[in-house]
């Protein structure tokens, strides 16, 4: 096992580096939430009208269900401005939501019926477009069921300034022939490469989804514990949802799409499109009365189908996939992915959820990368399924360099070395937000039970069951929210959007004279 290039072997600030290459990062964060009735169903209700077009709206709009919202920020220059503007479209939706309704807090859904139908697809309208976004999710369903598309998640993205990677440049010889983007691709890959690496340091203290309500696992096989009637969990997980009873599918598991460069990362992702799989070949693409289920009947319907806990991404033009951008335009940012909604959050996540992931970023960035091989991602494997179902276990051993290795030793080293990282940042920004949210977590990698997987067990315990709990947080975070107000003039910005979108996916409807099957068999 121990022929793995060592990735972080000693880390050491690299000489060329100060606080002003800082200048010019941008963080947004895309946050997903199901909307339930008053008894803790999903909502059946259609998108609020309020809200405007979920097709066009850029910050609202929803996810797989029609209640599954979906809120997206700006990019914005430091974490407090994206967490402000996140807590505004909160605010916005509560304003416009049915008057009972509230946003669940948990990354798992509680109370879904034992019928999948019951899960509305979201519906984009009658445009070409808007039919495709609703017949993929249509084929998600089919494929894997609707129960694992109303799981809620949060990502967080992330992009350094072309100053930092001007300066790297000049100070690398071996790099003076690539363009500019070349050597970004090359650098945020390696960041991708190590964020793989580290992936179960922010399941063990990002990770908030120890267990689940009763519904979600009915009529399929699991492993998990009664912890009473209402509640099924594992005592010691984390995430259960980044592990096999969440977003990970089998079908996925050996598609071999590497990160070791661009080129090898869009001919993998391409590979998976094209091919046909068999078992989604027996679903048909059609039903029997003509009407399509599914895009294709390939290992991906579209590129977005690939489930990966980090993403290189680009903004795509109209008509232009992601894998097209990319091909393009190189990397523009980077989108991590594994991470868990905090219940204890009213908005999804804490500035010190923030600020550490931003160390953590500029750590795996600044760190020697080398190339991810699937012996070394075999591995990675069995350390995620560790630290998903048994990560707070004292003495957890996990696999480093093909050795075994205390899980906490493991964290307390990286984290000591993000450390001097952490006080640049905050030079860069003023305060000492960075470094405290290490400090914090250093305390939760030496004490599991401060961590937020904890908290779900023993609050769900005092409740009575997690369903409780979420119910109790969406309450509290509703009220909380409704205390505060918009500024006069931000509230006209976001009900003008509103009313344009509403527009605009007006215009796309009227200029649209293909035929729906048309459009799809060029799609096919």
């Amino acid at each position: 096992m121990s022929n793995f290039a060592s990735s972080f072997v000693d880390f050491d600030i690299p000489n060329w580096f100060a606080s002003e290459h800082l200048a010019g990062m941008l963080r947004g964060i895309e946050k997903e939430g199901l909307r339930v009735t008053p008894d803790g169903y999903l909502a059946q209700t259609p998108h609020p009208a309020k809200l405007g077009s979920k097709l066009t709206h850029p910050f609202i709009t929803t996810d797989y269900s029609e209640s599954l919202l979906e809120l997206i920020t700006d990019p914005k220059s430091s974490p407090k401005e994206t967490l402000n503007m996140l807590r505004q479209l909160h605010l916005l939706v509560y304003k416009g939501m049915p008057e009972d309704e509230l946003m669940w807090p948990l990354s798992m859904p509680c109370m879904l019926s034992s019928d999948d139908e019951d899960i509305p697809l979201a519906d984009y309208g009658s445009s070409n477009t808007g039919k495709l976004k609703t017949l993929y999710r249509s084929g998600l369903g089919v494929r894997y069921g609707r129960r694992m598309q109303t799981i809620a998640g949060l990502h967080y993205n992330l992009s350094f300034g072309d100053d930092l990677f001007t300066a790297w440049q000049t100070q690398t010889p071996t790099a003076q022939s690539l363009t500019l983007t070349e050597f970004k691709n090359d650098k945020y890959l390696g960041l991708i490469r190590n964020f793989k690496r580290l992936t179960s340091l922010v399941l063990y203290l990002l990770g908030a989804s120890p267990s689940v309500c009763p519904c979600f696992v009915s009529g399929i096989e699991h492993d998990l514990e009664m912890f009473n009637n209402s509640t099924y969990y594992k005592p010691t997980a984390t995430s259960l949802r980044m592990g096999k009873l969440g977003y990970t599918n089998s079908v996925q598991e050996h598609l071999d799409i590497r990160y070791n460069n661009l080129p090898e990362y869009v001919k993998g992702l391409r590979r998976a499109i094209q091919t046909p799989h068999e078992s989604f070949e027996k679903l048909g693409l059609d039903d029997e009365n003509g009407n399509p289920i599914q895009i294709n009947n390939h290992i991906l319907q579209i590129e977005n189908e690939y489930y990966s806990p980090i993403r290189p991404k680009q903004i795509a033009m109209s008509g232009e996939s992601p894998t097209e951008a990319l091909e393009r335009r190189g990397i523009a940012y980077v989108e991590f992915r594994a991470i868990d909604l905090d219940p204890y959050s009213d908005i999804g996540i804490r500035l010190s959820s923030a600020c550490f992931l931003e160390v953590m970023a500029l750590y795996c960035l600044l760190s020697d990368s080398p190339e991810l091989m699937p012996e070394e991602e075999d591995a990675l494997a069995i350390n995620l399924e560790r630290v998903v179902n048994e990560g707070r276990r004292d003495n957890l051993q996990i696999l480093n360099n093909g050795a075994e290795q205390s899980l906490e030793s493991w964290m307390l080293m990286h984290l000591n070395r993000m450390q001097p990282l952490a006080a640049l940042l905050d030079a860069h920004y003023g305060g000492n937000d960075y470094r405290a949210a290490v400090a914090l977590m250093q305390g939760k990698a030496g004490h599991s039970e401060s961590t937020i997987s904890a908290q779900v067990n023993s609050d769900s315990k005092r409740l009575g069951s997690l369903w409780q709990l979420g119910f109790t947080l969406a309450q509290q975070h509703r009220d909380s929210l409704l205390q505060q107000t918009l500024s006069p003039n931000t509230q006209a910005k976001y009900e003008v959007l509103a009313e344009k979108s509403i527009l605009q996916q007006a215009e796309i409807e009227a200029a649209e004279t293909e035929d729906f099957m048309d459009f799809l068999q060029q799609y096919r």
